[in-house]
């Protein structure tokens, strides 16, 4: 097994330095992971790594535009399919992918392991004792999470793997991946326990949440921030523990209560 990585050039606050594509080699052929948005320099950056060797999928982790839009393209252009969860913005898996499910790759066979949390469409994918984790954990960051419940519970099922690396969607190679998911999930445990106690001390809008939890982060992160403070809250609200009804969106004026024992 043999893996290179090509940077898109798309770096920004959701991307860090920009998306990691992936070639893995089997055997002399190649699975395209995660080909990252419609860019013709970063195209041909993939088929010039490429070569002579054959390309057996292009593979996405999920549909979201930075990881997503040049799969179905890039797949005609090499003869091979794209393969992914479901169909998104700008992408349409010719074979669709379930948990479980299993992609060739000359003698290997790359697993589709679901991952929701990120976004309902997530997959990391494993060989061996290795994954591919796109977006569910990054090089030197957290993510950001729409659903914290089924983010925290794909967390736990990756630390009950054996693995040795993670290759994420953004920022450097993971050589100590169980340290490494052991401390996402003490993050987001930590991150609910001050979000409730702001709400509990007298935050009633999840601006004003934002506006404690995250006083010690730069401002014009804030509206990430916010949809962060919406994810928890939406749990919180699930497991009974706060009154809270919107802000799917990370609305700022979107309010907040506690529950009256």
């Amino acid at each position: 097994m043999r893996v290179e990585r090509i940077l898109a050039p798309n770096p920004g606050p959701f991307t860090g330095p920009g998306t990691n594509t992936y070639l893995l080699e089997v055997d002399g052929e190649v699975a395209v992971i995660d080909p990252g948005p419609v860019d013709a320099s970063h195209r041909r950056a993939i088929v010039d790594a490429l070569g002579d060797r054959r390309a057996a999928a292009v593979v996405v982790t999920h549909t979201h535009p930075d990881h997503a839009p040049l799969a179905n393209p890039l797949a005609r252009e090499l003869g091979c399919p794209a393969f992914g969860y479901a169909p998104g913005p700008e992408f349409d898996p010719d074979v669709v992918l379930a948990d479980g499910s299993t992609v060739r790759v000359g003698a290997g066979e790359l697993e589709a392991v679901h991952t929701p949390g990120h976004s309902d469409d997530h997959l990391c994918l494993r060989l061996g004792d290795v994954l591919f984790t796109g977006d569910h954990i990054m090089g030197g960051s957290s993510v950001m999470v729409d659903d914290v419940a089924a983010y925290l519970r794909s967390l736990e099922r990756l630390r009950g793997m054996e693995l040795r690396r993670l290759y994420p969607g953004h920022g450097p190679e993971i050589d100590r991946p169980r340290e490494v998911i052991s401390w996402y999930l003490a993050h987001r445990r930590q991150r609910e326990q001050e979000i409730l106690a702001a709400v509990e001390a007298g935050a009633r809008t999840v601006g004003q949440v934002v506006e404690v939890v995250y006083a010690d982060v730069d401002r014009a992160l804030w509206p990430l921030a916010a949809r962060s403070v919406c994810a928890h809250l939406r749990k919180l609200a699930a497991d009974g523990r706060v009154r809270f009804g919107g802000g799917g969106d990370g609305d700022w004026d979107a309010a907040v209560s506690p529950m009256v024992p």
